[in-house]
């Protein structure tokens, strides 16, 4: 009798534990975030997040930056993220512009960069990290070709150059458009309209993700790559036959960011996921990825990173880009959108 009793306080035990634990799963928050991060990077920010956040599950909806932005433009109201997050600043903009974000200053605020957040008390869009344009430059594919290395972004237009440059769409790609806004703010618009008309004549493709141009150039598929500057250093130390040119002229960047949706039903958990995003551990997370960094003293220096990069960085009118970015992506894919990659 002893040994029933005791085999029924068993199964009775181990019911118990069962159904908490099928409670626990189905109590757990479903957050829908909505991201550009690179694909291999977000089951470690997912698996960090968590750990700390047991009762949260995040739900990512990964595309390029240019695709995210155009689905939660087309989506408004009626959109599913709860969060916007590693996503351009310049998208940001667009999106409170619109009414989409609620302001809210995470825990830790004090410690980001004023210049990588929005000004406001309780900031609608706040940076994690920067990345900043760059070319890939193949050595081995510019020596088979006869190549010259490029100083600037002039040098591209040199004819020597047909074919063999392969850059980001700005509509899809958020470091396509940034290379376009930041040529725009560093000559003007006629003279930078007139650069991508000779550019044009010499580009192979346009790809839909940022990074894909110098993993390209890396792979030796075509000897020149627009992308961005981590991406040619960590290529390159990999062992990737690269240089990273810092053009001359200076170069864009932009932040990838974070907003809390206004229309989110898990107000509580965006806002936990927002508070864990400036922390020092997600910084040191961010820096593995990219060499700039929100929180200051963070980054540590990265082999391979052009040390004119920093000094080169225009003064980036975020404001200006966001509103005009509409209007410079129709003119754009008039005059080039036939050289597009298939989406």
């Amino acid at each position: 009798m002893k040994m029933k009793l005791s085999k029924s306080l068993k199964y009775a035990m181990c019911a118990t534990a069962l159904f908490g634990w099928a409670h626990a799963a189905q109590a757990a928050t479903k957050l829908t975030v909505y991201t550009a991060v690179e694909p291999e990077e977000l089951q470690g920010f997912k698996a960090a997040f968590e750990k700390e956040n047991s009762d949260i599950e995040i739900q990512w909806v990964r595309d390029s930056t240019g695709i995210i932005t155009a689905k939660l433009l087309a989506e408004r109201e009626n959109t599913k993220a709860d969060v916007v997050w590693g996503v351009a600043a310049t998208s940001l903009l667009m999106l409170d512009n619109l009414g989409m974000l609620e302001g809210y200053a995470p825990k830790g605020l004090e410690n980001v960069n004023a210049l990588y957040r929005d000004g406001a008390s309780a900031p609608a869009w706040v940076g994690q990290r920067a990345w900043i344009a760059s070319v890939c430059f193949n050595t081995y594919e510019a020596k088979k070709h006869n190549l010259p290395m490029p100083k600037s972004w002039q040098d591209l237009t040199n004819p020597a150059y047909k074919g063999h440059i392969v850059m980001p769409n700005p509509a899809s790609s958020g470091t396509g458009f940034l290379d376009v806004s930041s040529w725009m703010q560093i000559w003007g618009e006629d003279k930078a309209w007139k650069f991508m008309d000779a550019l044009h004549d010499n580009i192979g493709v346009y790809t839909h993700s940022g990074s894909k141009p110098c993993k390209m150039a890396g792979k030796g598929e075509f000897p020149i790559g627009i992308s961005f500057a981590y991406k040619g250093a960590q290529l390159k130390n990999k062992g990737a036959p690269l240089e990273v040119i810092a053009p001359q002229e200076g170069l864009g960047w932009d932040l990838e960011s974070f907003g809390v949706v206004k229309t989110s039903k898990n107000k509580d958990a965006a806002k936990r996921f927002a508070d864990w995003s400036v922390t020092r551990e997600a910084n040191v997370m961010y820096n593995q990825g990219y060499a700039v960094v929100a929180i200051d003293g963070v980054a540590k220096p990265v082999k391979g990173f052009p040390p004119e990069v920093m000094s080169r960085m225009i003064k980036n009118d975020f404001a200006w880009a966001a509103e005009n970015r509409s209007r410079i992506l129709k003119k754009w894919e008039n005059r080039y959108g036939s050289k597009s990659a298939p989406k």
